[in-house]
């Protein structure tokens, strides 16, 4: 297979991949309002509920070291349809940062443990941590794709303080969660689908 051939194919994979993602999103909140009306819940008197709800999936889900679980964000797009999208945002990109504290202590200790230095590739990716520091972090947390374990595995063995990975880290996800919260349930409107 050529290089060219296996680069398309990546993308293609890519592609495919985060549209089942958008999918599966879009699918766990059509579930979760179906529900809310099949049983009549009563949502006026549920906020702080809901927001303890996205906080505790939310940590669960980024909790996972390299496994994407994004259950997590039809949640929190079902709940900002329901109640201030900004303090959804903002419980969930709370609970995503500390949940990606699993990625950066398995980093730093993991570099203990397993002997980190000896796996191909190792020091090329600390040097790219090394010197683009907080922003590699705060970009690899704001797009979607790829995990953001990478950056706390890199962050914590490269010994980088807990702050600059937490920082960045949580400002990224919540421009990203305020992001869905708010488009999210945007285009869930727009969408031809037979009414809750």
């Amino acid at each position: 297979m050529t290089l060219e051939r296996l680069k398309q194919k990546r993308w293609l994979t890519l592609v495919l991949y985060a549209a089942a993602l958008v999918g599966i999103s879009f699918g766990f909140t059509y579930l979760i309002q179906y529900l809310i009306t099949y049983f009549n819940i009563p949502i006026d008197k549920l906020a702080y509920t809901a927001y303890l709800l996205v906080f505790g999936v939310t940590l669960l889900s980024n909790l996972a070291i390299i496994v994407p679980v994004y259950i997590h964000v039809s949640i929190m797009m079902a709940a900002a349809t329901y109640w201030n999208p900004a303090l959804v945002a903002l419980s969930a990109s709370i609970a995503g940062a500390l949940g990606e504290m699993s990625g950066y202590y398995a980093g730093y200790w993991g570099k203990r443990i397993g002997h980190l230095e000896n796996l191909p590739g190792y020091e090329r990716l600390v040097g790219w941590m090394e010197r683009y520091g907080i922003w590699g972090i705060f970009f690899i947390s704001l797009q979607p794709i790829l995990p953001v374990d990478i950056a706390g595995l890199l962050a914590g063995a490269s010994k980088l303080p807990v702050w600059k990975f937490l920082l960045p880290s949580w400002a990224a996800k919540f421009i990203k969660y305020l992001l869905a919260c708010y488009v999210g349930p945007a285009i869930w409107d727009i969408l031809p689908l037979p009414p809750l």
